[in-house]
């Protein structure tokens, strides 16, 4: 039985990785016609719109002693990262985005330590500080040149939406983990996605979502929101139960090869420093995770 968990939870890992993988070069799409706004507050919006029947058929499911850790989770797991990623997309690269991901289970380790009770071994201590140090290769480096580059601050977003992703994760394994990951899940965006909806109403959103001439863009962005921010975030949860947050977390390990071959078939250059700077992080990461 044990084995078979750990299969399900790599096999739901690789199919994470691969769809959220992807999301970034959808961003990067939808940034064409839609506003980042505009884009951060629709994925969580249609998300939302996906829920709804699920929502309503869990309605009696949560206790309210649970409400305070959905809205934690809703915005620091979700609409906050939405925006955070959806600007740095305006400014990055896909892949150097889908790089910088990698951070997410570094803070996972670091929060649970710090404000969980989680244990903290030197090999992960070590492991941190060198997918740390991996991480400031890519953000110094501009993907127009050919050379290290302090101009890129708009990296610095991505990291501060892996924090909030490392404390959503802890919050989720000690106050969320014995809700099913689809009531859990849907009942997330009950608190986040009529916020989404009234920041959509201040912008031009339903006016281009609804015009034809832009069916590409919002099927690009629809797909963004019920597949990256909604299917894959019940499947990223139920993850954290077949394992651990940092297990889960280190989907984000596998994240960046798919967001620089999706960069790489866009066009995207890819230069030498941002390999170094991904091999780093994953050998950082290989030392938090060894058990011993």
């Amino acid at each position: 039985m044990k084995e078979n968990k750990q299969l399900v939870a790599w096999l739901l890992l690789v199919l994470i990785a691969m769809i959220w993988g992807t999301s970034f070069i959808l961003m990067k799409k939808a940034l064409g016609v839609y506003t980042v706004a505009e884009v951060a507050a629709g994925r969580i919006f249609l998300a939302f719109v996906f829920f709804i029947p699920l929502i309503w058929v869990n309605r009696n499911a949560v206790p309210r002693a649970k409400y305070p850790y959905l809205i934690t989770s809703g915005l620091l797991g979700y609409l906050l990262p939405a925006f955070l990623f959806s600007l740095a997309g305006s400014k990055l690269d896909s892949s150097l985005s889908g790089a910088l991901n990698s951070l997410s289970p570094l803070f996972t380790l670091i929060i649970g330590a710090l404000f969980f009770q989680q244990a903290f071994k030197i090999s992960k201590v070590i492991g941190i500080a060198i997918g740390l140090f991996g991480a400031m290769l890519l953000v110094f480096s501009s993907s127009g040149t050919d050379g290290l580059q302090l101009d890129n601050p708009y990296a610095l977003l991505v990291v501060l939406a892996t924090l909030m992703y490392g404390i959503n994760v802890n919050v989720i394994v000690r106050n969320l983990s014995d809700l099913p990951a689809l009531v859990s899940t849907s009942w997330t965006f009950v608190f986040v996605g009529p916020a989404a909806l009234l920041i959509l109403c201040t912008t031009g959103f339903f006016g281009k979502f609804f015009d034809v001439s832009h069916w590409q863009t919002t099927l690009f962005l629809t797909s963004l929101g019920v597949l990256a921010s909604g299917i894959t975030s019940i499947l990223f949860n139920r993850v954290i139960q077949l394992s651990s947050g940092v297990f889960a977390a280190s989907v984000t390990y596998l994240i960046p090869i798919v967001a620089i071959a999706w960069g790489l078939f866009d066009g995207e250059r890819v230069q030498v420093q941002h390999y170094v700077g991904i091999g780093v992080i994953l050998g950082g990461i290989y030392l938090v995770n060894k058990t011993k």
